[in-house]
């Protein structure tokens, strides 16, 4: 279970494509990830929203920003520290993914 103590949160996406697979469960994968910055909303009535940077992630695409709206083991409303090292993990329906064809290719 992720603590809040340890500055650390799960982020997870719902995604459609090719995935891992573990047995008994959604398919996932989980990159690493700093929150860059936190953004005021521009009017009081909107969030407050994290920018994370994904760590694996192609360049152009790395960051996405999100409602800073966290809840902790206890229930309790959190939002995320700029700086902090969070967890992006994206999993999806077995029924949205396909199984990767290996490379037949020898290798040299």
């Amino acid at each position: 279970m992720t603590r809040v103590c340890d500055v650390r949160a799960k982020l997870n996406l719902v995604a459609s494509g090719p995935m891992e697979v573990s047995m008994n469960e959604k398919p996932s994968a989980t990159l690493p990830g700093v929150v860059e910055k936190v953004i005021k909303p521009p009017h009081p009535s909107e969030p407050e929203r994290a920018q994370i940077a994904v760590e694996g992630a192609d360049h152009l695409y790395k960051e996405i920003r999100i409602k800073n709206n966290l809840t902790d083991e206890n229930g309790n409303e959190v939002a995320l520290k700029e700086g902090a090292k969070v967890d992006v993990t994206v999993e999806a329906d077995p029924k949205d993914t396909t199984v990767k064809k290996q490379d037949k290719t020898p290798s040299k």
